[in-house]
């Protein structure tokens, strides 16, 4: 065996060539695969399928009202995403709108995850940074939503919130809602209300 040419070196130190011996451009071209690959947008789950009129990003406005506190409105945003898996994950997050329209300071958030079990019934858990997280038990009719309270849990600090009941659905293109809540010693009633556009 002849000996190595020290100025020749390995495969991996000529011009247009890797450490496998293959032109670089071929080599770019899998990795720009695998990366595509990698990065390509889940299939949603087949179980989700009665919910995919949801998915995407949504803003808008709505007027939020109780005995206990001052109507206003308010503007929102809200995320539905999947990964792949059995389940939607939500986030809100909501802030005061003066009169002439003007952002004014954060108000409420809350994040979860929805899914659907085998008989149709829906599923929802939120969590509030205000010490609260709810779980709602439901149903899907084509574009509408109906889902109500089965559990509340809250902290020692939390505001004493005993029940809610949701309403959801498209109102044309745009995706309405509909809040009603039992706190504070009040019977369940309209709480927030909200019109949001598909921004994303």
């Amino acid at each position: 065996m002849p000996p190595a040419d020290p100025d020749r070196g390995s495969g991996a130190d000529q011009p247009g060539a890797t450490a496998s011996g293959q032109p670089a451009d071929r080599a770019a071209d899998e990795t720009a695969s695998a990366s595509d690959d990698q990065l390509a947008a889940p299939q949603l789950h087949p179980g989700l399928a009665p919910l995919r009129f949801l998915l995407g990003r949504w803003e808008g406005a709505g007027v939020v009202g109780y005995p206990t506190i001052e109507s206003a409105h308010f503007g929102q945003e809200v995320s539905f995403s999947h990964n792949g898996k059995p389940f939607l994950s939500y986030t809100s997050r909501t802030w005061l709108l003066d009169s002439d329209g003007t952002i004014g300071r954060p108000l409420a958030s809350e994040s979860g995850f929805w899914r659907l079990e085998d008989d149709g019934t829906l599923e929802v858990m939120l969590a509030h940074p205000t010490g609260i997280t709810e779980i709602y038990l439901g149903e899907v009719t084509g574009t509408k939503i109906e889902m109500a309270t089965d559990v509340i849990a809250r902290t020692a600090s939390a505001k004493e919130v005993t029940a809610g009941r949701r309403l959801y659905g498209l109102i044309g293109a745009d995706l309405g809602y509909a809040y009603d809540m039992a706190a504070v010693g009040q019977p369940l009633q309209a709480h927030v209300s909200a019109q949001l556009k598909r921004t994303a």
